[in-house]
């Protein structure tokens, strides 16, 4: 057997993060993952799970009874929505207006939906009007779109789709992944009747769980199924007994993930909602005042610019992968690219729970005049910093 050396002990670079996710971790989530474990059936680790689901309606606006957290990432929760409420043969529109948008209309293909999409260029929202059009065409049984656009920045409005969508007989999925935490997010007021999010975004946790919560008319829908879902891990008809007051054995659920969503969403109250999603505006403006003072635009339209993701379109000559590789390598601060069609076209810089600050914005700002001084792009010496400055003195 040929000899393999060790490798040396996990020990990763500090970053910046300013991406699209994960975001910042507090000092006190990441205490939490380091907690002692117990058994996923410990009295203990019960009523940590019966402590999240309150909190977890707290965030989502909602009284809603199923509301938990599912064991996997974003995309897991996007797959257990889909999964739950679509039968083989359903029909589903789905609204793309970006990567994610197009990533739901194929988890609905692959359990066999009949799936009719509707388009808009990356970076767009859609109106009530064309949604209306293409319900009274398809006549689905679900309609999904995404609040949050992580690819493209793109704020979709929902509570008059949401009106629509239930005056035509459907159910509205909507994806929060982004903006969960960051933005006000009505389950109740909006009428939504599933919906799943991540933790590594706005809550500022570790990747690793999906919070998803349903209505009582998408639990009619799951309970009135003539299949089994599709997914035995996924399915609601089995995870609930967990979470519920039978705690019947599903699953070992990751038992150190859950203290830390526990901690995020305990330190989001503590801080408030309203006082969170302002933080997150107040850092936004003072950043596309910074951008903007520096000669740069954002590639989404206001007012559906999210205020979490900020999508900035790149300068002409200005070459996309240097200025992020000296932004990571030289200053420690991660950024994304643009997705798809967007591809060298956009930054997505991100101000995400943790990392949406005073501190962060400045520093980026600085940082990025540096990189575009070193592309030979024309910038106003400090011209980004003192604008975010007098956006923050008001």
């Amino acid at each position: 057997m040929t000899a393999v050396s060790t490798p040396s002990r996990i020990d990763p670079p500090r970053r910046i993060l300013m991406g699209p996710g994960p975001s910042e971790i507090p000092s006190q989530i990441l205490a939490a993952l380091a907690a002692p474990t117990v058994g996923h059936l410990d009295p203990y680790f019960l009523k940590i799970m019966d402590e999240m689901q309150t909190m977890l309606r707290s965030v989502f606006m909602t009284h809603n009874q199923l509301t938990l957290a599912v064991s996997g990432t974003g995309s897991a929760g996007m797959e257990t929505c889909v999964v739950n409420l679509i039968e083989p043969g359903d029909k589903m529109l789905v609204c793309v207006n970006g990567v994610f948008g197009g990533r739901m209309a194929d988890v609905a293909g692959r359990v066999g939906a009949e799936v009719t999409t509707i388009e808009r260029p990356f970076g767009e929202v859609f109106s009530p009007e064309e949604i209306e059009a293409a319900i009274k065409k398809s006549r689905p049984e679900v309609v999904g779109i995404v609040h949050a656009e992580t690819s493209t920045g793109a704020w979709q409005p929902i509570e008059e789709i949401s009106k629509i969508v239930h005056a035509h007989g459907a159910l509205l999925l909507v994806d929060c992944v982004t903006s969960l935490g960051g933005v006000p997010v009505l389950i109740d007021d909006w009428e939504i009747d599933a919906a799943y999010s991540g933790t590594q975004k706005c809550l500022s946790c570790p990747p690793g769980l999906s919070p998803v919560t349903f209505s009582p008319r998408a639990i009619d829908v799951i309970d009135r199924r003539k299949t089994k879902v599709s997914s035995w891990y996924l399915d609601m008809n089995l995870v609930k007994n967990y979470w519920g007051s039978d705690r019947t054995y599903h699953h070992t659920a990751p038992i150190n993930m859950n203290y830390a969503l526990h901690e995020a969403l305990r330190l989001a109250l503590v801080e408030g909602l309203p006082a969170r999603h302002d933080r997150h505006l107040r850092n936004h403006l003072a950043l596309k005042a910074g951008v903007k003072a520096m000669g740069l635009d954002y590639s989404v339209k206001e007012p559906h610019q999210l205020p979490m993701l900020n999508s900035v379109t790149i300068p002409a000559g200005v070459d996309d992968a240097a200025v992020r590789k000296q932004l990571l390598n030289q200053f420690g601060i991660e950024i994304g690219g643009g997705l798809g069609p967007l591809k060298g076209k956009t930054w997505r810089i991100g101000l995400m729970g943790e990392a949406s600050s005073e501190r962060n914005v400045l520093l980026f700002l600085a940082a990025l005049e540096r990189c575009l001084l070193d592309q030979n792009f024309k910038v106003s010496p400090g011209a980004g910093v003192a604008a975010a400055n007098g956006q923050y003195r008001g």
